[in-house]
């Protein structure tokens, strides 16, 4: 099945190679023709109206005999006559839908229109019809923003959902954009973000704008009041605020790293459709504002498609294709930090075509063809075929037609097969639908292109002449040329498949008359076509640049040469506008006339010259001066007198200066014997001065001119003088730069510079080369060489000095007797190492060596210095050996950088320029000890509250022999000040230690380094707290107060301070300041002198500076102390303890004492006994809270003790309004708490740790249920109403 199907796919291919080209119908030209319908405009797709004007639905279509039309609306036939609202336009079928008389959304819907003639039904696409809306904005109360300087901030937009989405900016009263930066911009959800917050951000008009484009309206959020206050001003400020204002937190003003807003997490993923416009934004907040940039990790970023917007947080990337998939980072940082965040794109697609469209068929009966429907999409699309509206499957059968997938064959078709095929490729993205139709004729050939139409072309440029022709079958074009019978095919002649004729480059001789026939098998037809090849347009001068003094008249010439059968047109332009209306200025036939000329007249002029072919253009600039200067005229009349041998005088007559003084002349010849073409400055004389003496050489052929230097410049050179030959003679000068060294140990090489062919002074020019070894009775030998540059002498001793001598020499004489130089013959390696080598070590890190020169006939060069290698001994064996160099004579040298207490071995070389000597013989010496390296690690463990252990592991290097170890611990407290110092002495084989006795919840700092006899070495440092984990603080809210610090202490304290207590009707009101950054603490309490079965009750504080301990029974001392949380609710600091004493709760017995010891103890029994009685009838009758009040104290824990009638018959609470308990206060009856829904407060739930706010600043509480903690505290509240201190303490515990 599988070969099967290959194989009719291979056939498909082949056969589709062959088939009959597309031809389209040409209804302008041949309206009798029949043709299916096509659809020619229709509305798109996603037809999104504006509801206040009448709707129109186009659907405009082509055929011949003119089509019909119809609608479908859901998928029904939509009866446009039943309906009065809707008219179809004559001869089309665009549909308008009058909506005074209905409302739009009733015509919302997916309409479709149908053309259809006897030749076949063309359909639309789904034409979706919506509405635009553009809501109101909800209304709602903005309460004003309170945020603490340097946080972040989110201003939310929230528009109304509009149809299509409206456009989001922000403005403030005055309808002024907010000014936006790197640190605030608006997010691509209009949201306006703030990376951190400064004062200036205070403002009471953040008006976030909704702008609909469709309707082209504008709505607008209520304004937002926003208010950055530093920590003073939030302290004076929040009384004023705290009932109507959203307040801000979870945020530290101290600088930090860059953490992102949006997007979050460190990943996430986007999909994007292909040719879509793909859009990623990272916004990060932190302190300073960070900076964002984009990369892809699979990649480049397309560079021409890449566009980084609002301040580089948001990456736009064009016209989305597949390649654009993968990892994009962004990356947030400031010199605190960075971070990451990951975003995966998908690029998915819409079908799309891949070689167009399916394309119309005009085929003859008999012929083959094919339509093809190739599109690609991601997911791969499915395609489906209809015929004339109706699936292909269900269309009547065609015996021509074979349906393959994406591709219709039709084979041998026949008369009558003519209809309209539509296509549908569909994705989950989206549809393509097209119509191409087939139409089956028999129509004989037809030239449509004008009989006898003329060309006119431009000489080199191209020829196009065309032969456009219709007929069934297509016709086949072939074209002659005048009289000739053969076809016009091959060079120069380019033969087109829609029949035109072209001529890449024309010339005279393609000029003529040419002949296009088309024939099928049906006929022929003829067409005549004249070219005529023009000469082209050109200006042979052009207008020059011209500096003219105001008031003068200047003139642009443009002659131009052109085709004479061609008529030419003169334009001028002035800076590529039109001329000035103004008679100064005169245009003629070939140039351009501007009289008393003003600055105005200054800029381009351009002539162009047109024709109805070609044109060209010329321009120049005009400069007008107010008092002309201009670069002087040349000098003319250049004269040679008083002619000899190495001299000349020339004289010349200045030229125009051009109301600027000629400042001086300069003078250049030329040597056309040595340098021909080529001009060199000789000489310059004072502008005043019209001669010069010129001096001269021997054997030259000299030219001269002149140039005049003005203000503004130097002139054009002068015509040159006639030429002046100087004789020869013998040479002057000798060559200079001469040296003698060797390139191998057995030769000396002479270099000189030679002599210019000026400075020879004749012909014939060479080099005597002379040299002997300078020793006491050597001669001179020499020898003659040609114009070369060195000579080189062989068979010489080894680095000997010589003496030299290069003298110039020509055909008539020598030069003068030329100096003498020294030099050396070739060096070779050292033969000796340098003797009486020694080294002593100064100190643990620095040694000396010394040894004796090397003789200078041994080094055999010149002396470069000495090296010397030296290691440290391994196992006696060299180890990477260090080299210095001492350049010169030295006989000493310091070897720094040594390792204590360690043994060094060392020779020494000597250098010359060849290379190294041998090295001496090895010799040691061995460095003293030096102190110890720092410990490799030291480490805390066992941390306990007053205690913990160092370990540590001994130097690396030890330098010596360790002798011991100290260490110095201080403790540091809150503001990171060291305390006292301790120091211990621990022996060299210890590598632990336990510290005991250490002060509970603090701060050390360890430090400790090793010693040897030389000394102490360096000190490691490490940092611990006398608990488990001392954690990372965070301020809880923006507002809470912060006290100033404290002066610094030698010793460390507790950053508590000012403990006190006050005891009030409702408890103990506890009062404290705290130094620290940390905002929550708990406070414990126990009874003084308890047995050790109880335990420390909690208080959670929650930010603020008091809480009022309620619950304690009167008549006993409390131990109470403060502690303040740290990372993860551990203890980080604690308060010294504070003893409170709660008096007795005052009754209202007799003090039998204030009697006197007169009344016996069974008068003070009766007496009690008759005063109980007295106040429960009282209570019992108005109400009363003290026996209630002793009731509850005699129990130890309020919450499980629950009021029995046997305890007290009278204990009920009074009606009286004075004594009603608290709203939202624990009842004693059954321990739960009530609230009351209109007067509610914050006071009443301002305790425990459950309160908290949302992320939108509202209140969050537990208004009912037990809480252990709160409960036990509120269940004795007093029942007066709360003081204004209270209420706003209440407020800080929840800020």
């Amino acid at each position: 099945m599988m070969e099967r199907r290959r194989m009719e796919a291979a056939l498909l291919v082949l056969f589709l190679g062959h088939l009959t080209t597309a031809l389209e119908v040409p209804l302008d030209l041949l309206q009798e023709l029949p043709q299916p319908p096509t659809i020619t405009h229709q509305s798109p797709k996603d037809y999104i109206i504006d509801p206040r004007e009448n709707i129109i639905i186009h659907c405009e279509a082509k055929g011949k005999p003119h089509p019909s039309f119809s609608w479908t609306r859901d998928g029904t036939h939509f009866d446009i006559d039943e309906d009065p609202n809707v008219s179809m336009r004559l001869h089309s079928g665009t549909l308008v839908v009058d909506i005074s008389r209905e409302k739009v959304d009733h015509y919302e819907g997916v309409y479709q229109c149908t053309a259809r003639n006897k030749h076949g039904t063309a359909i639309s696409n789904d034409i979706v019809v919506r509405q635009s809306r553009s809501p109101l904005w909800s209304k709602e109360e903005i309460k004003p923003i309170v945020v603490q300087e340097g946080v972040s901030l989110v201003l939310q937009c929230r528009p109304p959902a509009g149809l299509p989405p409206p456009i989001i900016f922000w403005m403030d009263n005055n309808f002024q954009k907010l000014p936006q930066s790197k640190r605030v911009s608006q997010s691509l959800n209009g949201d306006l973000y703030f990376s951190n917050v400064h004062r200036e951000d205070s403002r009471n008009d953040y008006i976030c704008y909704a702008r609909f484009p469709h309707t082209q309206t504008i709505q607008q959020k209520q304004p937002i009041t926003v208010r950055v206050l530093n920590m003073d001003a939030i302290n004076d400020t929040v009384a004023a605020f705290y009932n109507d204002t959203d307040l801000f937190s979870e945020a530290p003003t101290e600088e930090r790293k860059p953490t992102f807003l949006i997007p979050s997490g460190t990943s996430s993923s986007k999909m994007v459709l292909r040719g879509r416009v793909l859009e990623m934004e990272c916004i990060a907040e932190g302190l300073p504002t960070p900076e964002i940039s984009w990369t892809k990790m699979s990649g480049d970023l397309p560079a021409k498609r890449t566009s980084f917007l609002h301040y580089n947080k948001t990456l736009r990337i064009l016209n989305v294709s597949e390649s654009d998939a993968g990892d994009y980072r962004c990356t947030a940082r400031n010199h605190h930090g960075r971070v990451h965040h990951t975003i995966h794109v998908t690029v998915k697609a819409a079908p799309y075509w891949i070689s167009g469209a399916p394309k119309n068929l005009v085929l003859a009966p008999g012929e083959d063809g094919a339509l093809t429907c190739r599109a690609s999409g991601t997911p791969k699309p499915s395609i489906t075929w209809f015929m004339n509206g109706i699936p292909i499957e269900n269309s009547p059968v065609d015996p021509s037609r074979q349906v393959y997938d994406d591709s219709i064959i039709f084979s041998n078709i026949q008369s009558g097969s003519s209809a309209v095929y539509q296509c549908n490729v569909s994705n989950d993205y989206g549809y393509l639908l097209s119509n191409a139709f087939v139409n089956v004729l028999s129509e004989p050939p037809r030239v449509l292109t004008p009989a006898n139409k003329v060309y006119q072309v431009i000489r080199n440029h191209q020829a196009l002449m065309d032969c456009s022709s219709f007929g069934s079958p297509i016709p086949n074009v072939t074209w002659f040329k005048d009289t000739q019978s053969s076809t016009l095919d091959g060079d120069p002649y380019i033969l087109h498949d829609n029949g035109t004729l072209e001529i890449r480059i024309a010339q005279h001789q393609n000029t003529g008359k040419y002949t296009c026939v088309a024939r099928n098998s049906l006929g022929i037809s003829k067409n005549h076509i004249v070219l005529e090849v023009k000469e082209p347009t050109r200006i042979l001068k052009q207008p020059e640049y011209r500096r003219v003094q105001r008031g003068t008249s200047v003139v642009f010439e443009c002659t131009v040469n052109h085709d004479p059968s061609l008529t030419p047109t003169m334009t001028w332009l002035k800076d590529d506008g039109e001329l000035p209306d103004d008679e100064r200025f005169t245009v003629g036939s070939d140039s351009l006339t501007i009289t008393d000329v003003t600055e105005s007249d200054e800029g381009e002029y351009k002539c162009i010259m047109n024709t109805t072919l070609d044109h060209d253009s010329a321009s120049a600039t005009l400069t007008v001066v107010a008092v002309f200067h201009e670069r002087p005229e040349p000098p003319t009349d250049l004269e040679l007198t008083d002619q000899k041998k190495r001299s000349v005088q020339l004289t010349w007559i200045p030229g125009d200066e051009h109301n600027s003084p000629i400042q001086k002349f300069l003078i250049q010849y030329e040597d056309s014997l040595h340098h021909q073409g080529h001009w060199h400055n000789l000489t310059e004389v004072p502008g005043t001065k019209t001669t010069a003496h010129l001096k001269l050489s021997p054997y030259a052929h000299y030219t001269f001119r002149v140039l005049a230097l003005n203000a503004v410049g130097f002139s054009r050179p002068s015509l040159a003088s006639r030429m002046y030959k100087t004789e020869p003679a013998a040479p002057d000068e000798n060559p200079t730069g001469v040296h003698g060294f060797g390139t191998q140990h057995d030769n000396l090489v002479i270099s000189w510079k030679p002599l210019s062919g000026l400075q020879s002074n004749g012909p014939g020019l060479r080099y005597k080369v002379m040299w002997r070894q300078k020793v006491v009775g050597s001669s001179w030998n020499d020898a003659t060489v040609a114009n070369i540059s060195k000579f080189v002498v062989s068979g010489t001793p080894t680095f000997s000095q010589y003496e030299l001598k290069v003298q110039a020499v020509n055909d008539f004489g020598e030069g003068p007797e030329p100096a003498v130089v020294h030099g050396y013959s070739g060096e070779d390696l050292p033969i000796a190492a340098p003797e009486n080598v020694q080294g002593i070590a100064l100190n643990s890190s620095l040694a000396e060596v010394h040894w004796d020169p090397v003789p200078p006939h041994l080094i055999r060069g010149h002396l470069k210095g000495y090296k010397v290698y030296y290691w440290r001994n391994h196992n006696l064996h060299k180890h990477n050996p260090v080299i210095l160099s001492f350049s010169g004579n030295h006989t000493h040298g310091m070897l720094p950088g040594l390792h204590p207490f360690s043994h060094y071995s060392f020779h020494v070389r000597v250098c010359n320029g060849k290379g190294e000597g041998p090295a001496s013989k090895d010799q040691q010496f061995k460095t003293p000890e030096g102190v110890p390296g720092l410990p490799t690690s030291l480490t805390v463990t066992d941390t306990n509250l007053d205690s913990l252990t160092l370990e540590w592991t001994p130097p690396h290097e030890h330098n010596g022999h360790i002798t011991g170890y100290t260490l110095k611990y201080q403790p540091v407290n809150n503001s990171y000040e060291l305390g006292p110092a301790e120091e211990l002495a621990l022996a060299a084989n210890e590598t632990s230690v336990t510290l005991t006795n250490l002060k509970y919840s603090t701060r050390y700092k360890f430090y400790l380094n090793a010693k040897t006899l030389t000394g102490p070495g360096p000190a490691i440092s490490q940092e611990a707290v006398t608990i488990m984990d001392e954690g990372n603080t965070q301020t809880s809210h923006p507002i809470a107060p912060s006290p100033p610090r404290r002066p610094s202490h030698k010793e460390p304290e507790s950053p508590f301070g000012n403990v006190s207590y006050s005891v009030e009707e409702d408890g103990a009101l506890i009062s404290w300041e705290y130094e620290g950054p940390e905002k929550n603490f708990y406070v414990e309490y126990i009874v003084e002198n308890s047995d050790g079965e109880e335990e420390w009750q909690k208080e959670p504080v929650n930010g603020s500076q008091n809480v009022m301990l309620k619950g304690l029974k009167g008549g006993l001392s409390y131990k109470v102390r403060l502690v303040a949380k740290g990372h993860r609710d551990q203890p980080l600091h604690c308060s010294k303890e504070l003893v409170v004493k709660v008096p007795a709760v005052a009754s209202r017995q007799v003090d039998i004492a204030t009697q006197g010891w007169f009344i016996g103890l069974m008068c003070a029994i009766a007496l009690l006994i008759l005063i109980l009685l007295i106040i429960c009838f009282i209570q019992r009758n108005k109400g009363g809270k003290y026996p209630v009040k002793e009731k509850e104290d005699a129990h130890t824990d309020p919450e499980f003790q629950p009021m029995k009638d046997d305890d007290c018959p009278f204990g009920e609470y009074s009606d009286n309004e004075d004594h009603k308990p608290l709203k939202g206060s624990r009842t004693p009856s059954n321990g739960t708490v009530k609230r009351d829904d209109s007067d509610d407060s914050l006071v009443d739930y301002g305790e425990g740790g459950d309160g908290q706010f949302n992320e939108d600043g509202s209140f969050i509480g537990q208004y009912s249920g037990k809480s252990t903690s709160r409960d036990t505290a509120g269940g004795h509240e007093s029942s007066e109403a709360p003081s204004p201190i209270n209420a706003m303490n209440s407020l800080n515990s929840f800020v």
